[in-house]
Protein backbone atom coordinates (compact mmCIF):
# COMPACT_ATOMS: atom_id res chain seq x y z
CA UNK A 1 0.00 0.00 0.00
CA UNK A 2 1.40 3.23 -0.48
CA UNK A 3 2.36 5.66 1.84
CA UNK A 4 1.34 8.90 -0.01
CA UNK A 5 -2.33 7.73 -0.83
CA UNK A 6 -4.55 7.33 2.19
CA UNK A 7 -6.68 4.61 2.93
CA UNK A 8 -10.73 3.84 2.54
CA UNK A 9 -10.18 1.80 4.95
CA UNK A 10 -7.70 1.31 7.98
CA UNK A 11 -8.09 -1.29 10.75
CA UNK A 12 -5.47 -0.92 14.00
CA UNK A 13 -5.60 -3.46 16.90
CA UNK A 14 -8.75 -5.20 16.29
CA UNK A 15 -9.72 -8.17 18.46
CA UNK A 16 -12.55 -10.31 18.77
CA UNK A 17 -12.51 -12.21 21.91
CA UNK A 18 -15.31 -15.15 22.70
CA UNK A 19 -15.84 -15.58 26.19
CA UNK A 20 -16.05 -19.49 27.06
CA UNK A 21 -18.52 -19.73 30.25
CA UNK A 22 -18.78 -23.31 31.56
CA UNK A 23 -21.17 -23.82 35.13
CA UNK A 24 -25.04 -23.42 36.38
CA UNK A 25 -23.20 -19.50 36.57
CA UNK A 26 -22.24 -19.29 32.94
CA UNK A 27 -19.01 -18.07 34.75
CA UNK A 28 -16.41 -17.12 31.82
CA UNK A 29 -13.24 -19.17 32.75
CA UNK A 30 -11.57 -18.44 29.00
CA UNK A 31 -12.01 -16.75 25.79
CA UNK A 32 -11.64 -18.06 22.13
CA UNK A 33 -9.49 -15.50 20.84
CA UNK A 34 -10.48 -15.41 16.73
CA UNK A 35 -9.08 -12.30 15.74
CA UNK A 36 -6.31 -11.35 17.68
CA UNK A 37 -4.52 -7.50 17.06
CA UNK A 38 -5.12 -6.95 13.48
CA UNK A 39 -3.71 -3.88 11.91
CA UNK A 40 -4.15 -3.49 8.22
CA UNK A 41 -5.21 -0.71 4.93
CA UNK A 42 -7.36 -0.55 2.50
CA UNK A 43 -7.14 1.38 -0.08
CA UNK A 44 -10.13 3.08 -2.82
CA UNK A 45 -10.46 0.74 -5.50
CA UNK A 46 -8.36 -2.60 -5.20
CA UNK A 47 -8.81 -5.76 -3.44
CA UNK A 48 -6.99 -7.31 -0.24
CA UNK A 49 -7.13 -11.31 0.03
CA UNK A 50 -7.72 -12.43 3.37
CA UNK A 51 -6.83 -15.76 3.00
CA UNK A 52 -6.09 -18.76 5.47
CA UNK A 53 -7.50 -22.57 6.38
CA UNK A 54 -10.61 -22.57 8.38
CA UNK A 55 -10.85 -21.27 12.02
CA UNK A 56 -7.96 -18.75 11.08
CA UNK A 57 -10.30 -15.49 11.84
CA UNK A 58 -11.15 -14.25 8.05
CA UNK A 59 -14.95 -14.78 8.77
CA UNK A 60 -14.94 -12.56 12.17
CA UNK A 61 -12.72 -10.28 11.04
CA UNK A 62 -14.98 -9.04 8.04
CA UNK A 63 -17.71 -9.31 10.11
CA UNK A 64 -16.23 -7.04 13.01
CA UNK A 65 -15.01 -4.77 9.99
CA UNK A 66 -19.37 -4.16 9.36
CA UNK A 67 -20.21 -4.32 13.01
CA UNK A 68 -21.84 -7.37 12.42
CA UNK A 69 -19.94 -8.62 15.39
CA UNK A 70 -18.77 -6.23 18.02
CA UNK A 71 -15.35 -6.22 18.45
CA UNK A 72 -13.42 -6.47 22.14
CA UNK A 73 -10.94 -3.85 21.45
CA UNK A 74 -9.44 -1.68 18.23
CA UNK A 75 -10.24 0.75 16.10
CA UNK A 76 -11.93 0.63 12.38
CA UNK A 77 -11.74 3.82 10.67
CA UNK A 78 -13.71 4.24 7.23
CA UNK A 79 -12.98 7.60 5.18
CA UNK A 80 -15.68 8.32 2.31
CA UNK A 81 -16.35 11.58 1.12
CA UNK A 82 -13.62 13.50 3.20
CA UNK A 83 -15.32 12.58 6.24
CA UNK A 84 -13.57 10.12 8.85
CA UNK A 85 -16.01 7.19 10.71
CA UNK A 86 -14.42 5.72 13.22
CA UNK A 87 -17.23 2.33 12.78
CA UNK A 88 -16.57 0.65 16.65
CA UNK A 89 -18.32 4.22 18.10
CA UNK A 90 -21.14 4.60 15.46
CA UNK A 91 -24.76 4.93 16.56
CA UNK A 92 -28.29 5.50 15.29
CA UNK A 93 -28.17 7.65 12.02
CA UNK A 94 -24.55 7.01 12.03
CA UNK A 95 -24.60 3.61 11.54
CA UNK A 96 -27.20 3.90 8.47
CA UNK A 97 -24.83 6.59 6.91
CA UNK A 98 -21.88 3.43 7.32
CA UNK A 99 -24.42 0.83 6.10
CA UNK A 100 -24.77 2.49 2.89
CA UNK A 101 -21.09 2.86 2.52
CA UNK A 102 -20.37 -0.91 3.17
CA UNK A 103 -22.08 -3.84 2.66
CA UNK A 104 -21.72 -7.76 2.86
CA UNK A 105 -21.69 -10.74 0.24
CA UNK A 106 -21.99 -13.77 2.26
CA UNK A 107 -20.81 -17.25 1.72
CA UNK A 108 -24.00 -19.33 1.46
CA UNK A 109 -25.84 -17.74 -1.16
CA UNK A 110 -29.33 -19.39 0.19
CA UNK A 111 -29.09 -19.26 3.55
CA UNK A 112 -28.49 -15.43 3.64
CA UNK A 113 -31.85 -15.05 1.70
CA UNK A 114 -35.26 -14.92 3.16
CA UNK A 115 -37.07 -17.75 2.05
CA UNK A 116 -40.46 -15.55 2.37
CA UNK A 117 -38.89 -12.70 0.11
CA UNK A 118 -39.07 -12.48 -3.19
CA UNK A 119 -36.09 -10.95 -5.45
CA UNK A 120 -38.13 -7.45 -5.64
CA UNK A 121 -38.10 -7.44 -1.59
CA UNK A 122 -34.97 -8.91 -0.87
CA UNK A 123 -32.94 -6.62 -3.01
CA UNK A 124 -34.94 -3.08 -2.19
CA UNK A 125 -35.06 -4.31 1.46
CA UNK A 126 -31.72 -1.88 1.91
CA UNK A 127 -32.97 0.85 0.09
CA UNK A 128 -36.34 1.08 2.52
CA UNK A 129 -34.12 0.37 5.73
CA UNK A 130 -31.67 3.22 5.19
CA UNK A 131 -34.97 5.72 3.60
CA UNK A 132 -32.59 5.81 0.21
CA UNK A 133 -36.20 4.64 -1.93
CA UNK A 134 -39.56 3.60 -1.86
CA UNK A 135 -42.22 3.09 -4.09
CA UNK A 136 -41.51 2.91 -8.36
CA UNK A 137 -38.35 4.50 -7.38
CA UNK A 138 -37.31 1.53 -5.36
CA UNK A 139 -38.51 -0.96 -8.04
CA UNK A 140 -36.75 1.07 -11.21
CA UNK A 141 -33.32 0.78 -8.85
CA UNK A 142 -33.57 -2.55 -8.35
CA UNK A 143 -34.43 -3.82 -11.94
CA UNK A 144 -31.22 -1.81 -13.04
CA UNK A 145 -29.15 -3.86 -10.23
CA UNK A 146 -30.89 -6.77 -11.14
CA UNK A 147 -30.08 -6.36 -14.62
CA UNK A 148 -25.99 -5.39 -14.14
CA UNK A 149 -25.79 -8.56 -12.00
CA UNK A 150 -27.16 -10.69 -15.06
CA UNK A 151 -30.64 -11.41 -13.75
CA UNK A 152 -33.96 -10.83 -15.77
CA UNK A 153 -36.52 -8.31 -15.04
CA UNK A 154 -39.02 -11.33 -15.11
CA UNK A 155 -36.99 -12.77 -12.01
CA UNK A 156 -38.64 -9.99 -9.07
CA UNK A 157 -41.39 -11.58 -8.25
CA UNK A 158 -39.89 -14.88 -7.80
CA UNK A 159 -38.46 -16.53 -4.88
CA UNK A 160 -35.19 -17.82 -3.38
CA UNK A 161 -36.10 -21.50 -4.01
CA UNK A 162 -36.72 -21.47 -7.55
CA UNK A 163 -32.79 -20.29 -8.51
CA UNK A 164 -29.74 -22.09 -9.04
CA UNK A 165 -26.98 -21.65 -6.63
CA UNK A 166 -25.36 -19.08 -8.89
CA UNK A 167 -28.50 -17.04 -9.70
CA UNK A 168 -29.02 -16.55 -5.75
CA UNK A 169 -25.09 -15.73 -5.27
CA UNK A 170 -26.38 -13.02 -7.74
CA UNK A 171 -29.23 -12.09 -5.68
CA UNK A 172 -26.90 -11.40 -2.59
CA UNK A 173 -24.72 -9.82 -5.32
CA UNK A 174 -27.84 -7.38 -6.17
CA UNK A 175 -28.48 -6.73 -2.52
CA UNK A 176 -24.71 -5.54 -1.80
CA UNK A 177 -24.80 -3.74 -4.80
CA UNK A 178 -27.96 -1.25 -4.48
CA UNK A 179 -27.06 1.22 -2.04
CA UNK A 180 -24.29 2.49 -4.06
CA UNK A 181 -21.38 1.38 -1.61
CA UNK A 182 -18.09 1.97 -1.61
CA UNK A 183 -16.68 -0.94 -0.08
CA UNK A 184 -17.68 -4.39 0.09
CA UNK A 185 -16.45 -7.04 2.26
CA UNK A 186 -17.00 -10.57 0.39
CA UNK A 187 -16.69 -13.47 2.25
CA UNK A 188 -15.79 -16.64 0.04
CA UNK A 189 -18.84 -15.74 -1.83
CA UNK A 190 -17.89 -18.69 -4.83
CA UNK A 191 -16.97 -21.74 -1.92
CA UNK A 192 -20.72 -23.05 -1.97
CA UNK A 193 -20.65 -22.94 -6.03
CA UNK A 194 -19.76 -25.21 -9.04
CA UNK A 195 -16.25 -24.55 -10.72
CA UNK A 196 -18.42 -23.47 -13.84
CA UNK A 197 -20.40 -20.35 -12.17
CA UNK A 198 -17.63 -19.77 -9.34
CA UNK A 199 -15.69 -18.54 -12.82
CA UNK A 200 -19.20 -16.61 -13.71
CA UNK A 201 -19.22 -14.69 -10.18
CA UNK A 202 -16.02 -14.04 -9.67
CA UNK A 203 -15.76 -12.19 -13.57
CA UNK A 204 -18.89 -10.13 -12.85
CA UNK A 205 -17.49 -8.82 -9.30
CA UNK A 206 -14.06 -7.79 -10.99
CA UNK A 207 -16.42 -6.00 -13.82
CA UNK A 208 -18.53 -3.98 -11.26
CA UNK A 209 -15.69 -3.35 -9.52
CA UNK A 210 -14.46 -1.34 -12.41
CA UNK A 211 -17.65 -0.01 -13.57
CA UNK A 212 -18.23 1.13 -9.82
CA UNK A 213 -14.90 1.41 -8.74
CA UNK A 214 -15.47 -0.30 -5.58
CA UNK A 215 -13.26 -1.76 -2.79
CA UNK A 216 -13.15 -5.17 -2.23
CA UNK A 217 -12.14 -7.20 1.26
CA UNK A 218 -11.90 -10.61 -0.49
CA UNK A 219 -12.06 -13.64 2.20
CA UNK A 220 -11.56 -17.06 0.84
CA UNK A 221 -9.43 -19.90 1.75
CA UNK A 222 -8.45 -21.25 -1.79
CA UNK A 223 -5.07 -19.10 -2.86
CA UNK A 224 -6.32 -20.22 -6.37
CA UNK A 225 -9.16 -17.72 -6.16
CA UNK A 226 -7.08 -15.00 -4.62
CA UNK A 227 -4.46 -15.26 -7.32
CA UNK A 228 -6.91 -14.33 -9.69
CA UNK A 229 -9.06 -11.41 -7.58
CA UNK A 230 -6.92 -10.01 -5.17
CA UNK A 231 -3.97 -6.64 -5.50
CA UNK A 232 -2.88 -7.43 -2.16
CA UNK A 233 -2.78 -10.56 -0.16
CA UNK A 234 -3.03 -10.25 3.93
CA UNK A 235 -2.53 -14.09 5.61
CA UNK A 236 -4.16 -15.04 8.70
CA UNK A 237 -3.32 -17.91 11.25
CA UNK A 238 -4.99 -18.67 14.22
CA UNK A 239 -6.56 -14.88 14.37
CA UNK A 240 -3.34 -13.01 13.56
CA UNK A 241 -1.85 -11.32 10.47
CA UNK A 242 1.44 -13.24 9.56
CA UNK A 243 2.07 -11.52 6.12
CA UNK A 244 0.99 -9.41 3.62
CA UNK A 245 1.88 -7.61 0.72
CA UNK A 246 1.42 -7.21 -3.02
CA UNK A 247 0.19 -10.24 -4.75
CA UNK A 248 3.15 -11.00 -7.01
CA UNK A 249 5.57 -10.52 -4.52
CA UNK A 250 3.55 -12.91 -1.74
CA UNK A 251 3.08 -15.82 -4.61
CA UNK A 252 6.36 -15.83 -5.78
CA UNK A 253 8.82 -15.20 -2.41
CA UNK A 254 6.43 -15.88 0.19
CA UNK A 255 8.11 -14.66 3.66
CA UNK A 256 6.26 -16.73 6.52
CA UNK A 257 6.06 -20.42 6.43
CA UNK A 258 2.43 -20.86 6.91
CA UNK A 259 1.94 -18.50 3.85
CA UNK A 260 4.79 -21.37 1.96
CA UNK A 261 2.80 -24.18 3.06
CA UNK A 262 -0.81 -22.34 1.69
CA UNK A 263 0.93 -22.42 -1.65
CA UNK A 264 2.40 -25.54 -1.37
CA UNK A 265 -0.95 -26.80 -1.53
CA UNK A 266 -2.33 -25.35 -4.53
CA UNK A 267 -3.04 -28.13 -7.39
CA UNK A 268 -0.44 -27.09 -10.50
CA UNK A 269 -2.00 -27.64 -14.24
CA UNK A 270 0.66 -28.08 -16.02
CA UNK A 271 2.68 -31.73 -16.09
CA UNK A 272 6.12 -30.22 -16.19
CA UNK A 273 5.29 -28.26 -12.96
CA UNK A 274 3.26 -31.03 -11.27
CA UNK A 275 4.70 -32.79 -7.98
CA UNK A 276 3.30 -34.02 -4.43
CA UNK A 277 0.92 -31.16 -3.05
CA UNK A 278 2.56 -30.55 0.47
CA UNK A 279 0.42 -30.38 3.52
CA UNK A 280 1.68 -28.73 6.97
CA UNK A 281 1.93 -31.37 9.89
CA UNK A 282 -0.16 -31.03 12.55
CA UNK A 283 -3.82 -29.27 13.13
CA UNK A 284 -4.53 -25.67 13.63
CA UNK A 285 -3.86 -24.89 17.33
CA UNK A 286 -7.14 -24.50 19.73
CA UNK A 287 -7.85 -20.89 19.54
CA UNK A 288 -8.62 -20.94 23.48
CA UNK A 289 -5.19 -22.26 24.14
CA UNK A 290 -2.73 -21.11 21.88
CA UNK A 291 0.97 -22.58 22.03
CA UNK A 292 3.53 -20.03 23.35
CA UNK A 293 5.64 -18.27 21.19
CA UNK A 294 4.92 -18.31 17.48
CA UNK A 295 1.75 -19.71 16.98
CA UNK A 296 2.75 -21.69 13.80
CA UNK A 297 5.86 -23.13 15.21
CA UNK A 298 4.48 -26.77 16.20
CA UNK A 299 3.63 -26.80 12.76
CA UNK A 300 6.45 -25.27 11.21
CA UNK A 301 10.00 -27.25 9.71
CA UNK A 302 11.77 -24.09 10.53
CA UNK A 303 11.07 -23.45 13.84
CA UNK A 304 13.90 -23.30 16.64
CA UNK A 305 13.56 -22.94 20.41
CA UNK A 306 13.22 -19.61 19.42
CA UNK A 307 10.24 -19.62 18.08
CA UNK A 308 8.38 -21.68 20.81
CA UNK A 309 9.36 -19.37 23.59
CA UNK A 310 9.36 -15.65 22.06
CA UNK A 311 6.19 -13.84 20.42
CA UNK A 312 7.31 -12.61 16.80
CA UNK A 313 6.30 -9.05 16.01
CA UNK A 314 4.94 -8.24 12.67
CA UNK A 315 7.68 -6.26 11.52
CA UNK A 316 7.91 -4.43 7.46
CA UNK A 317 10.10 -5.79 4.84
CA UNK A 318 10.10 -4.17 2.15
CA UNK A 319 8.05 -1.44 0.28
CA UNK A 320 4.65 -2.80 1.02
CA UNK A 321 5.50 -6.35 2.90
CA UNK A 322 5.02 -7.35 7.07
CA UNK A 323 5.55 -10.80 8.11
CA UNK A 324 5.38 -12.07 11.43
CA UNK A 325 8.57 -14.48 11.35
CA UNK A 326 11.91 -14.28 13.70
CA UNK A 327 13.96 -15.88 10.26
CA UNK A 328 12.00 -14.05 7.42
CA UNK A 329 15.64 -12.01 6.41
CA UNK A 330 17.24 -15.51 6.31
CA UNK A 331 14.58 -18.46 5.11
CA UNK A 332 14.68 -19.04 1.17
CA UNK A 333 10.78 -20.14 1.06
CA UNK A 334 9.39 -21.45 -2.08
CA UNK A 335 6.30 -19.73 -4.29
CA UNK A 336 4.64 -20.02 -7.37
Amino acid sequence: MSEQQEALLEVRGLKKYFPIQKGFLRRTVGYVKAVDDVNIGVLAGETLGVVGESGSGKTTLGRCILRLYEPTAGEVLLRTNGNTMDVIQLEGKEMHTFRRNAQMIFQDPYASLNPRMNVLETVGEPLLVNGVAKGKELEERVMKVILQVGLRVEHLRRFPHSFSGGQRQRIGIARALVVNPNLIVADEPVSALDVSIQAQILNLLKDLQSQYHLTYIFISHAMSVIRYMADRIAVMYAGKLVEIGPKQAVLSQPLHPYSEALLAAVPKASQRNRRLRMASAGEPPDLANLPSGCVFHPRCKYATDKCKTEVPTLRSMGPGRTVSCHYADTLKLEGI
